[in-house]
């Protein structure tokens, strides 16, 4: 039986994966400073980037919540899978044959390695069954939506045959245990046994950011399925509905250059965009949007200012409207702006490409119009706005969507914008917005004091900003040791890391460097983080992901040996400090006075040498 990963693998897996693609996958990434990437943090919901990523030390860092770790605890953290199963994973990517040791724990086989592994499997299937006899309805179903065989292929669209357990006993043939496929959703229980969940469908593999088939959703094709129009994978370990978005894995790369994003309510408006050139649409599966998918749609957009644009698409319909504004009610989560596109004649994406062309599919995300306004209309829509009264009842719904706006340059905009809708004065209705305003900070869940009687402790960090400006020179050469170790001169190093520094915080982090050894190895830095005693590890972690002062390595480089030089020359003026008082105390012609004025000799030739160095 195989045993526990060998070490040797495990780190020379590590050292070939570069952590910021894989976080890249998940995480929009921008440049931060020489060897430093920067993005939102995928931990927990921010406005402003503090997760860092440091490629060279494969380490990560968020100076907001403090998570920090390497490539193995980023995916066990990410995707809740254990150590044995992120070597594996990031040891398949590359190609690298791992070699395990006898005796060891087995490695992990029957976890959401392989719910991911059934889901693979069985979209294989779906998509080879697309070429059958059987599948003429789909391939029909597609065709009159506009799409042909390599549409398909794109997405990965198949068919899931009529009858009973096709694809169970496929994939059972396979070597997937029923346990397996039903954790998968894949299969269900009934009185005559397990039978296939998706049978006689068009079905789309529903991937999650990193491309893994997590999921299906599969569409009705015939009148005698008593079954719902769409039918979607069940919440599993690895398909939570709440935070899914169908087509991110492709769209992904767009919308974090692009900024922008497009939400469709459907699988075919998704491949309708795509094929039409609108790259960065995506939509939600079985569920209305909200804010578990803003979190990750805000971590792959980066949008840290205002400068992004996300595009919802709506029927014009009741349940479009009502859509409409649940969404308005999340988006104010976005730091983007928000807007609505609504189709001609109430064209979704995909019959709008059917009937008029790719061209007119882009012209719809151009006719877009800001969510604010869309919403002000709805809301105002059902009054008669020719009355006294129901100009009145109009700008009491509609004044608390304007009072919710928290850009202090929008809210007069659109005040002024409403009064010309309700042909109102806008004096009214800015006293109107501003008691809305006031009415709904009243509110109980509108409080910002904490929870009567929560009394938990706060938990105590040491971070830069808590750094005394005394401690500059010796927090700005730990950090460059920290970051470009390998590039140091060893000898250098230990010299001035010999001597303790004057802030403890920092010298517990320097006595971790000291007892971490080799600098030129893969990873030496976040170890020595990792050993960093509490409560000061969160701090060391910050001296790894915080930006160095310098706009290239090389400078880098030599900012960082100017700093340990300008350390060891702290240290050697000190010790001469000390022994220039102790020999005032002896007597001049005894040893220990001959013993000093050597020790001040040595002192002085190497504050020279130090001197010459520079």
């Amino acid at each position: 039986m195989a045993g526990r990963i060998r070490q040797a693998d495990v780190d020379e897996v590590k050292s070939r994966t570069n952590i910021a693609d894989i976080i890249g996958e998940r995480v929009a990434l921008k440049s931060a400073g020489v060897g430093s990437m920067k993005g939102l943090c995928p931990f927990h919901d921010e406005r402003s980037p503090s997760f860092n990523v440091r490629a060279q030390a494969g380490f990560y860092h968020c100076f907001g919540c403090g998570e920090s770790g390497d490539v193995y605890s980023f995916l066990r953290a990410m995707d809740h899978v254990t150590f044995t199963e992120a070597v594996e994973r990031l040891a398949g990517r590359i190609g690298y044959t791992l070699h395990y040791e006898d005796g060891g724990a087995a490695p992990e086989t029957t976890g959401r390695a392989r719910l991911y592994a059934a889901n693979a499997a069985a979209a294989e299937y779906f998509r080879g069954q697309l070429a059958s006899g059987e599948a003429d309805t789909a391939r029909r179903f597609l065709g009159e939506r506009g799409f042909d065989a390599g549409a398909a292929a794109h997405f990965g669209v198949g068919y899931a045959p009529k009858g009973w357990s096709h694809m169970h006993d496929a994939l059972r043939a396979q070597g997937f245990p029923d346990d397996v496929l039903s954790a998968a959703g894949l299969v269900s229980q009934g009185q005559r046994g397990v039978y296939d969940r998706f049978r006689g469908r068009v079905v789309w593999p529903i991937r999650d950011v990193t491309g893994q088939v997590i999921g299906f959703g599969a569409r009705r094709l015939y009148d005698d399925d008593s079954g719902p129009k769409y039918l979607n994978t069940p919440e599993t370990t690895i398909y939570k509905k709440t935070q899914v978005l169908y087509g991110l894995d492709l769209a992904k790369r767009d919308i974090s250059r692009e900024h922008r994003v497009v939400v469709v309510e459907g699988y075919t408006d998704v491949m309708a965009c795509h094929l039409a050139g609108v790259t960065t649409a995506i939509a939600t599966c079985g569920t209305a949007f909200a804010a578990d998918h803003i979190t990750v749609l805000r971590r792959v957009m980066g949008d840290d200012s205002t400068a992004g644009e996300v595009v919802f698409t709506f029927d014009p319909d009741a349940a479009g409207q009502k859509a409409a504004l649940r969404a308005f009610a999340d988006a104010k989560r976005f730091n983007a702006q928000t807007y609505v596109a609504t189709g001609p004649q109430g064209l979704d994406p995909c019959d709008l490409r059917l009937e008029r062309g790719d061209g007119a599919v882009r012209a719809l995300m151009d006719a877009k119009v800001p969510m604010v306004e869309f919403v002000l209309d709805q809301r105002i829509s059902g009054f008669d706005l020719a009355s006294v009264e129901g100009r009145v009842g109009a700008l009491r719904v509609a004044a608390p969507v304007v009072a919710e706006l928290r850009d202090p340059l929008l809210q007069p905009e659109y005040v002024r914008v409403l009064a010309r809708r309700l042909g109102m004065d806008t004096e009214d209705v800015r006293r109107e917005v501003a008691g809305a305003g006031r009415r709904a900070a009243a509110r109980p869940d509108g409080s910002t004091a904490p929870p009567a009687g929560d009394d938990s402790a706060p938990v105590v960090r040491v971070t830069l900003a808590s750094l005394p400006r005394s401690a500059d020179l010796e927090r700005d050469a730990l950090m460059g040791v920290l970051q470009f170790g390998h590039r140091l001169d060893v000898d250098l190093v230990e010299r001035a890391l010999a001597f303790p520094l004057r802030n403890a915080a920092l010298d517990a982090v320097r006595q971790a460097i000291v007892a971490a050894g080799d600098r030129t190895r893969v990873g030496w830095a976040a170890d020595a983080v990792n050993s960093v005693r509490e409560p000061y590890r969160s701090l060391g972690a910050e001296l790894l992901s915080a930006r160095f002062p310098a706009h290239t390595d090389d400078g880098a480089v030599a900012s960082a040996i100017d700093l340990l030089r300008g350390l060891l020359a702290r240290a050697i003026d000190s010790e001469k400090s000390e022994l220039l008082g102790a020999i005032q105390r002896v007597t001049p012609d005894s040893e220990e006075g001959r013993r000093i004025r050597l020790q001040l000799r040595e002192l002085d030739v190497q504050r020279r040498r130090l001197v010459e160095e520079s």
